[in-house]
Order: structure tokens, then C-alpha cells, then sequence
């Protein structure tokens, strides 16, 4: 990753190389890394986001779709 200091601007380039990492998901993977997490936590993390996900998914549809439940 490289970010670009442009007219010694160091502020602005910090901004941008925290947007990065955040939009890459550095910051999350950081956090899930600072303590060790059973096997079966972690499948249960990854089924509640798969659920989270498609309930949005769903949402998302219907909204479009012009049909409320």
C-alpha cells in the first residue's frame, strides 16, 4: 500500500492511508486478532454476518421492489 505526500501535507495523507485501511478491513481483522478465538466461536461469527448479510440482501430487495412485509 502507498499513499502520497503531496506539498508535505502530512495530515492529509494520514487521513487517506486511514481510509484505506479501514475501506480493506485492517482495522477489524486487527481487533479479531487481539485474542484467540475458538474454532467454534469463530463459525458463529462468520454464520450470524452471513445471516446479517442476507437479511440485508432481502431488505435491500424488497425495498426496491416496491413490496413491504
Amino acid at each position: 500500500m502507498q499513499i502520497m505526500v503531496r506539498d508535505n501535507n502530512v495530515e492529509q495523507a494520514l487521513r487517506a492511508l486511514k481510509k484505506k485501511l479501514q475501506r480493506e478491513g485492517v482495522y477489524r481483522e486487527m481487533k479479531l486478532r487481539r485474542h484467540y478465538e475458538k474454532p467454534s466461536e469463530k463459525r458463529a461469527r462468520e454464520k450470524a454476518a452471513a445471516i446479517r448479510r442476507a437479511r440485508k440482501l432481502d431488505r435491500k430487495r424488497a425495498e426496491r421492489d416496491g413490496s413491504a412485509k
